[in-house]
């Protein structure tokens, strides 16, 4: 079987993620994502045949080119793996879920389908590009992949792409389709659809999430085909969310509670990213873990300190932690009462106004 060109990122020892293109690009396709993911996955990148450096293949099916990917994995000694394909790679990681579900770990399929339109417009297509190459391909291309400006580099993979490459994929994805066995789907499923994709427009992101059970569905504004490229930060914090947490993020989530998690995450930019993964693992994947206190414990010590330095922003926040550690709010009333002692009335003065205004936010009403 042909070997695909791939490309390897991130820590030797980082869990493995396999990241698939669409059709018509290279795995530089990628390269918005490959910052964020390769700081914790060993990322493999690969080119479908005939695109990029991989040499051009006969192809029947989708399941020609999921045995492909997994005879890279098994090169690259990957037992197991999470897997993200856009478009066509995104049905390779159905047929890898469905074929092979004891490899596949995770499974996130951005502006893919349970099936890409009629057999025939797909032979078409073959036929057109066998013929005359993919130039009458690249004006319509451009305003399918992007809703925003195009791309001039992808643009150049679709120019320089193998004729029969491109084609032996139009093959493929003629015979594609997923509709009957999508329940059968038991990894653990993100769908991400770009909502100005003319190509698999989000009713067909629907579809999938509908039919894989548990499937988790992120419609993304202001995106076409390439939405990982047109949002890139967008997409990135979907797979992020999606994909096994750094150390700690569990029990950030069980202390601070999911709403507060997923608004940080909602705001974490390129600029904050490495602060927010600092935090998760070093405050929660670390200290937070010790088996020396429990937590209720460790929520007593924190009060104290942040009532100590005048953290209030922070204190409302660990007060509601508190609660959720499961301290009475008469706990909490002492752990600050013992802070007039030791930390100064005035500062225990302005910590009792914070914690009464959030245990009246939360206290039950009848």
């Amino acid at each position: 079987m042909t070997m695909l060109q791939h490309r390897l990122d991130g820590p030797e020892n980082g869990e493995p993620l396999i990241l698939g293109p669409s059709v018509g690009t290279s795995l530089r396709v990628w390269e918005p994502q490959l910052a964020a993911l390769a700081r914790r996955f060993r990322v493999l990148r690969f080119d479908l045949p005939g695109h990029g450096g991989s040499p051009a293949t006969p192809l029947s099916s989708i399941d020609d080119l999921a045995g492909m990917v997994l005879e890279l994995a098994g090169a690259q000694g990957f037992d197991g793996f999470h897997y993200a394909g856009i478009s066509i790679s995104g049905a390779i990681g159905a047929a890898l879920a469905l074929g092979h579900p004891d490899r596949v770990r995770s499974l996130a399929m951005i502006c893919s389908s349970t099936r890409f339109g009629e057999p025939q417009a797909w032979r078409d297509r073959a036929r057109l590009v066998r013929a005359e190459g993919t130039a009458p391909l690249l004006e319509a291309t451009a305003t399918r992949w992007f809703a925003g400006p195009p791309d001039p580099a992808l643009l150049d993979d679709l120019a320089t792409v193998d004729p029969e490459g491109y084609a032996a994929c139009c093959d493929a994805l003629s015979a594609y389709d997923l509709r009957d066995a999508l329940t059968a789907i038991k990894a653990p499923t993100l769908v991400v659809a770009g909502r100005d994709d003319p190509a698999t427009p989000p009713a067909h992101a629907r579809q999938l999430a509908d039919g894989i059970t548990g499937a988790t569905l992120v419609e993304i504004a202001g995106a076409a085909h390439l939405a990982n490229v047109d949002q890139p930060e967008r997409v990135t914090a979907a797979l992020l969310a999606h994909l096994p947490a750094v150390p700690g993020m569990r029990v950030r989530r069980e202390v601070l509670g999911d709403a507060h998690v997923d608004r940080a995450i909602a705001r974490t930019t390129p600029f904050t990213r490495d602060f927010q993964d600092f935090i998760t693992r070093y405050a929660w994947g670390e200290i937070w873990t010790r088996p020396g206190l429990d937590r209720r414990t460790r929520s007593c010590v924190t009060l104290t300190a942040l009532v100590a330095h005048g953290h209030l922003e922070e204190l409302a926040m660990h007060v509601r932690a508190a609660l959720r550690n499961g301290l009475t709010p008469d706990e909490i009333g002492e752990v600050l009462l013992q802070t007039a002692v030791y930390c100064g009335v005035p500062a225990a003065n302005a910590a009792f106004a914070v914690a009464q205004r959030v245990l009246a936010e939360t206290a039950p009403t009848e």
